[in-house]
């Protein structure tokens, strides 16, 4: 079950060049879910503090072959974007 609204869902030029359509739907529901994936204990806890508080939230995920992409939810739950760390 989803712990906030993700908002419109937008995806940059590389990240849809470059992932998979169904790794991102399962990283987008884990995200809204609240499973940060791959970031350092700080920042699940920002996220999790982001949540109480109306803050930005930014999980990390990997591919099967390894590629990194970030999902970052604006502080007013507006937008979600799944973009690569190298569009940020």
């Amino acid at each position: 079950m989803s712990k906030f609204s993700l908002g419109q869902i937008v995806i940059t030029a590389g990240a849809h060049e470059k992932l998979n359509h169904y790794e991102v739907l399962s990283a987008l529901t884990r995200h809204s879910t609240g499973d940060w994936g791959d970031v350092c204990e700080e920042d699940k806890l920002s996220n999790d503090q982001a949540l109480e508080e109306g803050l930005r939230i930014l999980s990390s995920y990997q591919t099967k072959d390894g590629t990194k992409f970030w999902i970052i939810t604006e502080w007013d739950r507006s937008v979600t974007t799944v973009l690569l760390p190298s569009e940020y």
